[in-house]
């Protein structure tokens, strides 16, 4: 009786087994077999763990680091992230070419090139992710120390995971900066997409809930709390009624504007003029000239107390 039970469990899987096949053809969702293979996601993510531990070493990563070390710790990082980017890269581009019937013969010598050039990057964004943190400190009075802040404040991981994926889009690289966004995202509750173009000494506080959309422009020494979202005021549609990709969706923010939390600024033709102060939960849909101060009125607030009656 026993081995009867097994027989019919195995017949009952396969038959489980072959309609999952099946729906491969049907429904799609397989990462296309014969040689189209997309980046590994786990690949991609293990990828941006080198590039913060080569950024922030010793903050990033399990090994501390020793100052007679330092030359061999950044020259083994650095080879196993050029050669191990430089394949996912190369996947990417040759998915995205194959699919659009492009010969991908220049995929190798040209995923060999956006790696070295990112990788040439890396002095200047650990300049522009140094004063990332130094916002931080500056913007937070709870701050105790640089150190607790890199090793501490969502913001650090996201803006900087953003900075590397940002080089990647600029480069026009598939798949690549978007694993890397949306990794950020569900680590820090912070999503920023990397064709977002954002300057120096940026800072968010506290982070969870913020969005900001693909373009996005934000200045120089711009904070923002959490819950903001500086996103699309609305999808321009074709006759078939599909959503128009592409074009200016989201704000610009000048340089030295603070936006409180919950705020939300929608529409690409906005723009927050420089030294603005947004409060918190308002909602914009057009453009403030500088120096201007956007708040909510004093809501009336009603006090019943337990047991009370109104007329």
């Amino acid at each position: 009786m026993p081995d009867l039970h097994r027989t019919i469990t195995r017949k009952q899987l396969a038959t489980i087994a072959s309609q999952i096949v099946d729906s491969y053809d049907e429904l799609g969702g397989i990462n296309h077999p014969d040689g189209l293979n997309l980046p590994s996601r786990e690949q991609v993510v293990s990828i941006l763990r080198d590039f913060l531990a080569l950024l922030f070493p010793g903050y990033f990563g399990t090994e501390p680091i020793l100052r007679q070390n330092v030359t061999f710790f950044v020259d083994g990082l650095l080879d196993s992230i050029y050669i191990h980017l430089r394949d996912e890269v190369e996947k990417s581009l040759f998915y995205e070419w194959k699919l659009a019937n492009r010969d991908t013969t220049d995929c190798p010598g040209l995923a060999d090139r956006i790696t070295i050039d990112v990788l040439e990057q890396l002095p200047r964004i650990r300049t522009l992710v140094k004063k990332d943190v130094q916002a931080a400190y500056d913007g937070d009075p709870a701050a105790k120390s640089h150190d607790e802040v890199i090793v501490s404040y969502p913001c650090v991981q996201a803006i900087t995971t953003y900075r590397i994926a940002h080089e990647l889009y600029l480069r026009q690289v598939p798949l690549i900066p978007r694993i890397m966004s949306e990794h950020a995202h569900s680590q820090t509750g912070i999503d920023i997409h990397p064709g977002a173009t954002i300057g120096e000494s940026f800072f968010i506080d506290h982070g969870t809930g913020v969005v900001i959309g693909e373009t996005t422009e934000i200045g120089n020494t711009v904070k923002l709390y959490q819950g903001v979202t500086l996103g699309a005021l609305s999808f321009r549609k074709d006759t078939d009624g599909r959503i128009v990709k592409g074009g200016k969706r989201h704000p610009t923010i000048e340089d030295e504007v603070v936006i409180y939390s919950g705020a939300t600024i929608l529409g690409g033709s906005t723009v927050i003029g420089r030294g603005s102060v947004i409060g918190a939960n308002v909602w914009l849909t057009s453009s403030i000239p500088p120096g201007t101060k956007v708040t909510i009125g004093t809501p009336k607030l009603e006090v019943v107390q337990r047991g009370s009656r109104t007329a």
